[in-house]
């Protein structure tokens, strides 16, 4: 029952506790771990110290029993050897008259005395009427064999049958301390049965220690899963979204830094943008200003050229058609990684938006006479349509650039409950083990390929990696083995 009522207690406080979980939100982690460490271990050092004492209660109790139960059994053994010797120097003495006789009598009888005494049976209840009735049978024997009897045999036949009686009370003494002793030893497996049944009730502190553990978890998992989802927004170069948290002291802290660190990449974030943009508009003025001049001098509008002339006018036209290009990659890079846009997501179907990207390199596919395999298994999940759609034009552009003429590029995607994978597949000279990494940095081109139409600017792998990134995405490449050849290309979502 007192353990009962001590969890009542704790689970009401329980509940106190839980409509106050701001109130435990805005303690130090420290303070918080401590708290629930002591809520845990409370419960249990308790129920474990009551378990204790109740086991040691029972122990000394089983010791007291069987120390009776000893006591009982010696004094019946101690009782009955004195009445056979009593009643055999008794019946000699009748017979012989011999004083040596009766004083061994009188010896075994003080014995038989001393013995009652000794154990307190009359302390006990139930054997002190037999206690009573012994020393009355032993007075009575006194008497008989004082009291001097013409004859002899009289007298002997009366001593047979005082012990015949008192012979019959040992027996009643025996029956009274065998159902003493089975009383005590049901007492005692009652004892420890109760000690069991409230060992087992302890054990249903278990439980309510491990409750009072994901209580306390959760409070300090939570602000935890909280800053490390506001931390992978930074990671994905979302700069727009205010950081503010209330709760343990430690987790403000980290809050303030985080927002003051998100401030700082927002500013650098929009004066990168800004300075792009102006950078490029300044660029494009004196530019086109070149390339006008250029196809002036280039088409003999303004007199005859040489030769020479001809092949270096020729030469600054497609390097100023090559500058003009790189500035307009660059915008289109800055505007794609852009934190402060695109960042919308929704229900995108896969097959549609690979035809999209087809169908804008629809010229560039048929130069090379190249087929194009889709199994996209009408797969859809939510995620940026812009974004998604860059990073697959840029792959694809990237194949088609190093196909073989009538060549396959393969795509296909599949998806389970927890990500998206998408393959890409060419069958051309793949990218070399040296160099894989380096074709993710900005501006990095490869060797390319001979004959091929399609320009680069260094940028596109750059942009797919930047993406993926805001995306929940990972991009693996792989160069096929032969006799296929080509480069395998996989692309893993993250399904949120």
């Amino acid at each position: 029952m007192g353990i009962d009522v001590q969890m009542n207690k704790w689970l009401k406080t329980i509940r106190v506790r839980s409509n106050k979980t701001l109130l435990l939100n805005n303690l130090p982690i420290k303070t918080l771990a401590l708290l629930g460490f002591g809520l845990v271990l409370v419960p249990l050092i308790v129920a474990l110290l009551y378990s204790a004492s109740q086991v040691n209660h029972i122990a000394n109790k089983g010791s007291q029993t069987i120390f009776n139960v000893a006591k009982l059994v010696e004094t019946n053994q101690q009782l009955t050897a004195s009445t056979k010797s009593m009643q055999r120097f008794a019946s000699q003495y009748v017979v012989l008259q011999q004083a040596s006789i009766l004083k061994l009598y009188q010896e075994h009888k003080d014995n038989f005395i001393s013995t009652i005494k000794k154990h307190q049976l009359a302390s006990h209840p139930s054997l002190m009427p037999i206690s009573t009735a012994l020393t009355a049978s032993i007075t009575q024997l006194d008497i008989e064999l004082t009291t001097d009897k013409p004859n002899s045999d009289e007298q002997l036949k009366q001593i047979e049958l005082l012990f015949k009686g008192l012979t019959a009370e040992l027996q009643a003494f025996t029956q009274q301390s065998n159902q003493l002793i089975t009383e005590q030893v049901t007492m005692m497996n009652d004892s420890a049965e109760q000690v069991s049944a409230t060992i087992l009730q302890s054990l249903l502190i278990i439980p309510f220690s491990i409750l009072i553990a994901i209580v306390f978890i959760r409070l300090i998992q939570q602000p935890l899963n909280k800053l490390s989802h506001t931390i992978k927004r930074l990671e994905q170069g979302r700069f727009d979204e205010k950081i503010s948290y209330s709760g343990a002291k430690e987790i403000q802290e980290i809050a303030k830094a985080l927002e003051l660190m998100r401030s700082r990449l927002h500013s650098l974030e929009l004066q990168k943008s800004s300075f792009i943009r102006h950078i490029s508009h300044e660029l494009k003025t004196p530019l086109a200003a070149i390339r006008e001049g250029t196809a002036l001098l280039y088409d003999n509008s303004v007199g005859t050229l040489n030769a020479g002339q001809h092949e270096i006018t020729n030469i600054i036209k497609q390097s100023v058609s090559r500058l003009q290009q790189l500035i307009e990659d660059l915008l289109d890079f800055n505007i794609v990684l852009d934190s402060t846009s695109l960042q919308d997501a929704e229900n995108v179907a896969l097959a549609p938006l690979i035809e999209q990207c087809m169908t804008l390199r629809k010229l560039d596919l048929q130069s090379k006479q190249l087929q194009v395999k889709v199994n996209c298994q009408s797969i859809a999940f939510k995620t940026n349509a812009k974004q998604l759609s860059v990073i697959i034009d840029n792959l694809l552009s990237n194949a088609i650039k190093y196909s073989p003429i009538k060549g396959v590029i393969s795509i296909s995607a599949v998806k389970d409950s927890e990500r998206v994978i998408m393959t890409i597949s060419d069958q051309g000279t793949g990218i070399a083990p040296a160099i894989q990494k380096q074709v993710f940095d900005a501006f990095y081109q490869g060797p390319a390929p001979d004959k091929s139409t399609i320009k680069s600017s260094g940028l596109g792998l750059t942009i797919v990696k930047e993406l993926l990134m805001r995306l929940q995405g990972d991009i693996e490449l792989t160069n096929l083995a032969a006799p296929a050849h080509g480069l395998h290309i996989k692309l893993t979502f993250l399904l949120k």
